[in-house]
């Protein structure tokens, strides 16, 4: 599948799988010619699946526009926030979703990346063989980490990893983190549920990125390991290629613009988590 336009040519995959012990699939993504996300809902029974895919719906009106902007986004993830929290849900759950991707946008003429998070999805970039993380995850290990309370590699099995902070659907206004990457010919995209992050090391995930060229290929070729390596969780990954660039841009990326033992690997809101007495 491919997108072109003057600026920027596209090319990209997905692959979406309910794991090794999950009987729903709670995830949902969106790619088009412009928008690439990927939402991971929460809630219990059916809601998360009606979270993620109530957010999607939201989003997809963005899918039109040839170029995005944070006040786009946004819009879109207002009225978003307004669905996920009209939606009935058994006492003391709620329903939410994380929401993390980018979208084709531009600055000074020039493409670039935009790219939202809320919550624990990851957004990556792929250049010159170096894979960075963007996102910043939205969750109660990553300020541990940050705080110096615990390390990255602790982070990855305590207690309280699946917890997220921000969340569409939480009672809390929403505020995404976005960030501008110039987009340059052979650029690779990765936006991921924490489904694959939590299977998969980042070497693993850069490893299968540099080997497979073709990108639908190499985001069935992640899934289908990360159910080999446990599966404890839905797991779905989108690969975006900028295989056509007409000028060139420099420069790094912006910082953040500002707008988590479960047993059953589920993630959940911070604020429903404290409401069923987990660990604090």
């Amino acid at each position: 599948m491919s997108s072109s336009d003057a600026e920027v040519r596209l090319s990209w995959g997905a692959a979406s799988h309910r794991g090794a012990r999950r009987q729903l699939n709670e995830d949902r993504f969106l790619v088009s010619r412009s928008v690439f996300l990927v939402a991971d809902g929460m809630g219990g029974h059916d809601a998360g699946e009606v979270a993620s895919t109530t957010a999607v719906d939201a989003l997809r009106p963005l899918a039109s526009l040839d170029v995005v902007t944070p006040d786009d986004v946004l819009e879109h993830l207002t009225f978003a926030q307004e669905r996920v929290r009209a939606i009935v849900t058994e006492p003391g759950r709620g329903a939410g979703t994380t929401l993390s991707g980018v979208a084709v946008a531009e600055q000074d003429g020039n493409p670039y990346w935009l790219v939202v998070n809320m919550g624990d999805s990851r957004t990556y970039h792929l250049s010159g063989g170096l894979l960075d993380q963007v996102s910043v995850d939205h969750s109660e290990v990553q300020e541990m980490v940050d705080a110096g309370v615990i390390t990255a590699d602790e982070a990855l099995t305590h207690p309280r990893r699946h917890v997220v902070t921000r969340a569409l659907g939480s009672r809390a206004e929403v505020r995404p983190d976005f960030w501008y990457v110039p987009i340059e010919r052979h650029d690779r995209i990765l936006v991921c549920s924490d489904g694959l992050t939590g299977e998969l090391s980042d070497e693993r995930i850069c490893e299968v990125l540099l080997q497979i060229p073709d990108p639908q290929s190499a985001a069935e070729r992640l899934v289908h390991e990360a159910i080999g390596a446990g599966g404890r969780d839905n797991i779905t990954v989108v690969v975006v290629d900028a295989v056509g660039v007409s000028d060139e841009t420099g420069g790094g990326s912006t910082a953040p613009r500002d707008m988590v033992s479960v047993a059953d690997e589920d993630t959940l809101p911070r604020e429903v988590r404290l409401q069923m007495g987990g660990p604090s």
